[in-house]
């Protein structure tokens, strides 16, 4: 009984730390993210891969000029070569001058007669050694040194490395310009399931209260003080509602993974959105007042600024083709040359040398006047396209601003009118209760005081979706107040 007690406990005790870390699992999955505007827009720019990407274009771009300046720098190589000679050059002289048969019978004959030995014949003495030729090198050739190239003068590489610079901050402002999107994006997505939240809560509102009505003509029918039609009419009025109820919720759901989806997180996590339309309504109008129409900070027109200053310093590179180069050159090498067996007889003489090469461009058949003719007009055109840029935002900042002043009136007006639609809604209600009003009467007011709320909330959406565009449009969104703070500790 005893071990079999222990055993049990035993059993009891894996158990309940298996259900426990099941448990803790089940949490860390199924795990809920409470969302206001800002943590949305930090966790969005921290998160998403839009954001990533553009700041790897940035650092890819700041490589390419890393690359540009080391051209700058003095390039030094190793280089090492083994020949074999399979078969062996041969040359030829002509001339009785390049004799050899002759001219070694020339001298060595005269010591031969002096002791009494037979000077040597060739087979045939009468080809000489300039017809026949002879072989020249040996077999075995190994070389192996070091060299190093210098530029001294080097006009176009110089304005290369100014080039890379603007570059870098043509990336840097298109990483800019992604941000500003994507905060617009995320802006809009936010506001939107706002929306729906807000119309779900509405459609809820008329639902329940038609449910209610339901079941109190059901209530009065059993008891006699209602008629059946009334009971059947207040049902379909309520199973009416059911279709826009469910179509609103699933446009929360999604609106939701639409929102997790440009944030970057994962489609399984909750998101809990504690927040209303109605809570923007105050400010509206010191937003209003505080947009700047100024277009300095505009991403567009910055962007094209650059390209029209890069293509200032490429008709510049092109001109500086007619400057001279100027480069040095150094050179160590070590050389063995050997016959026989190609591990042996190691002879290695160290040389070097040291150059200096001058490139003066004089005659190209005017390619180069071509060239630099074809930058300046290019940057002509990019002159023109930035009028046409110009007038472009400024009509789109005019509509813009049109429509966020046409939602602020639009905002007004609708929340009097849901005001009064309450207001009419509370009198047809009592008038109900005691008898003086029919269903049908009831019906119209409530579904006049939802389409009063509904436009109410659409117009606070579009008020605040034209704010978040035109601050994208101006560039005017503060991107660093939503941007992930370094520790500086570490």
């Amino acid at each position: 009984m005893k071990k079999r007690f222990s055993l049990s406990i035993a059993t009891a005790l894996v158990l309940t730390t298996v259900m426990s870390a099941s448990a803790q699992t089940a949490i860390t999955t199924d795990s809920v993210l409470h969302l206001d505007m800002e943590r949305a827009l930090t966790i969005a720019l921290s998160e998403s891969p839009t954001i990533k990407i553009a700041d790897l274009e940035v650092k890819k771009t700041d490589y390419s000029k890393r690359e540009v300046i080391a051209g700058l720098l003095p390039q030094i190589d190793a280089s090492a070569s083994y020949q074999r000679a399979i078969k062996k050059q041969r040359m030829y002289m002509s001339g009785k001058g390049f004799d050899i048969a002759g001219m070694m019978g020339a001298y060595l004959g005269p010591l031969y007669a002096a002791t009494g030995i037979p000077f040597p014949e060739t087979e045939d003495s009468s080809t000489s050694s300039a017809d026949e030729g002879f072989e020249v090198g040996l077999d075995n050739t190994y070389s192996m040194g070091f060299s190093a190239t210098l530029p001294i003068i080097a006009p176009q590489l110089w304005k290369s490395v100014e080039i890379s610079s603007i570059n870098i901050q043509t990336k840097l402002e298109a990483a800019r310009s992604s941000r500003l999107s994507l905060i617009n994006e995320v802006q809009k997505a936010y506001y939107n399931v706002l929306l729906c939240q807000d119309s779900y809560k509405v459609l809820r509102d008329q639902y329940d209260n038609a449910k209610l009505n339901a079941e109190t003509y059901a209530s009065q029918y059993k008891q006699g003080t209602a008629s059946e039609y009334d009971v059947l009419r207040s049902e379909v009025a309520m199973r009416n509602i059911e279709p826009s109820l469910l179509s609103t919720e699933n446009a929360v759901k999604l609106s939701k993974l639409q929102l997790k989806v440009l944030m970057g997180i994962d489609a399984g996590i909750e998101v809990v959105i504690n927040d209303s339309l109605a809570n923007y309504e105050q400010d509206m109008y010191n937003v209003t007042m505080s947009i700047n129409r100024s277009l300095d900070n505009n991403t567009d027109l910055r962007q094209l600024d650059l390209q029209t200053k890069m293509l200032q310093k490429t008709a510049t590179l092109q001109k500086f083709a007619y400057i001279p180069t100027l480069g040095a050159q150094f050179g160590y090498n070590w050389i063995s040359m050997s016959d026989g067996n190609m591990f042996k007889n190691f002879r290695f003489n160290p040389y070097s040398t040291v150059a200096v090469a001058l490139n003066i461009p004089i005659f190209s058949g005017g390619s180069r006047f071509y060239k630099v003719k074809q930058a300046q007009a290019n940057v002509a055109q990019m002159g023109f396209q930035r009028e046409n840029l110009v007038r472009a935002l400024d009509m789109q900042v005019q509509a813009q601003i049109d429509n966020i002043s046409k939602s602020v009136k639009q905002i007004d007006s609708n929340k009097l009118g849901v005001q009064q639609a309450e207001k009419a809604y509370k009198i047809m209600q009592k008038s109900f209760e005691i008898g003086s009003a029919t269903f049908v009467t009831l019906n119209d007011a409530e579904l006049a005081l939802t389409r009063a709320r509904l436009a109410y909330s659409q117009a606070i959406y579009d008020f605040l979706a034209g704010v978040s565009d035109v601050q994208k449009l101006l560039g005017s969104t503060d991107i660093s107040k939503y941007e992930p703070q370094e520790d500086n500790n570490k």
